[in-house]
């Protein structure tokens, strides 16, 4: 998808702005860090305005280095989107996201669509995030994607081709159960 808009933007003022929500680092994806990443992947073309970044200098000084707070960075957030003619935001695997950071995502999010129409919103997750998504955006266009079995065995088969022990405990007929288990298990997604 970031690709694709990006191809669409070329050299023009539209900005792209991707993130990924990783299982193994939600601890560290608050909504304040979230928000960080978006506003330094904005800025980050035209350089760093002198309001944000005494804003950040004023937060590593005060006591334990914090950085801005949400409302700080929701507000140099309007201002980074406000000089761009329009903003693409991408989330992917929103699912990652842990669920008590999740609500508050998604009302900054909507905010940030509320006061500059010209940003689009982009999310990616697993079905059981659509009925949140739902509830803090309107009109929300959904797409279902379902994996493609052939892709999965081509996988499966490229993983266990490179499996070091399957000399010593695989034969064909381990081979074959474990890619009929673990595909009728995703047929039944």
């Amino acid at each position: 998808m970031i690709d694709s808009l990006c191809d669409q933007v070329g050299d023009g003022d539209i900005a792209v702005v991707g993130l990924y929500c990783d299982f193994l680092a939600q601890q560290e994806q608050t909504i304040t860090n979230i928000m960080g990443a978006i506003l330094k992947q904005l800025v980050f073309k035209g350089g760093i305005p002198e309001d944000m970044r005494e804003a950040f200098q004023k937060g590593k000084g005060e006591f334990g280095g914090r950085g801005p707070l949400l409302e700080d960075l929701m507000r140099m957030l309007r201002m980074a989107i406000s000089s761009s003619p329009q903003v693409s935001i991408c989330i992917d695997a929103l699912d990652e996201c842990l669920p008590k950071h999740l609500p508050k995502l998604l009302k900054s999010l909507r905010d940030i669509v509320q006061e500059s129409p010209r940003t689009k919103i982009f999310l990616t997750g697993r079905p059981h995030v659509r009925g949140a998504i739902q509830r803090y955006f309107t009109g929300v266009v959904v797409i279902p994607i379902s994996p493609n079995m052939d892709d999965i065995r081509s996988y499966l088969d490229m993983r266990l081709d490179q499996d070091e022990d399957q000399d010593e405990a695989m034969d064909n007929d381990l081979r074959a159960d474990i890619l009929r288990t673990i595909l009728d298990k995703m047929s039944n997604m």
